[in-house]
């Protein structure tokens, strides 16, 4: 087997990061790499770390939205302005996400699917980010992270 390619393998970090979610419909992952391509953190979608839903939370898709706490954010939690080089998420950031990545210094950011909602193809050619689509890396077929429902 020959050496995965850096976008593969932050790709491969931010699904595997991504399964810890506890939302039943989509699974986001995080992953930031520094100047070296070493790992700094990864991160998922979910609620406040210690915070139990309360029962029929789950059920309604839009409801729940407003109170997830996205991959991206929780990643910056992770480190200082210009610290990540690279950032890989499972999904495209949202245009709040964009926004941040960007405040972080972050230049090169893979994502796996589309989110046509976003603003981000807009954001990162204002700020000379690289928005690069990854569709194949390992565990991507695999394990799902969005069910449809």
């Amino acid at each position: 087997m020959k050496r995965l390619p850096i976008h593969q393998y932050a790709m491969a970090l931010a699904h595997v990061a991504a399964l810890r979610s506890e939302d039943p419909y989509r699974k986001v992952g995080a992953a930031a790499l520094d100047k070296d391509n070493r790992v700094i953190g990864t991160a998922y979608n979910g609620l406040f770390p210690g915070f139990t839903a309360p029962e029929g939370f789950w059920d309604s898709r839009e409801e729940r939205q407003k109170y997830m706490l996205h991959a991206e954010i929780n990643l910056c939690s992770l480190f200082k302005r210009g610290e990540a080089k690279v950032v890989a998420c499972t999904t495209m950031p949202c245009t709040s996400c964009m926004q941040a990545l960007c405040a972080h210094g972050v230049k090169t950011i893979y994502y796996g699917q589309e989110y046509a909602a976003s603003n981000a193809p807009q954001i990162a050619a204002m700020y000379g980010v690289e928005l690069i689509k990854v569709d194949d890396y390992p565990l991507s077929i695999r394990f799902p992270l969005t069910v449809d429902r």
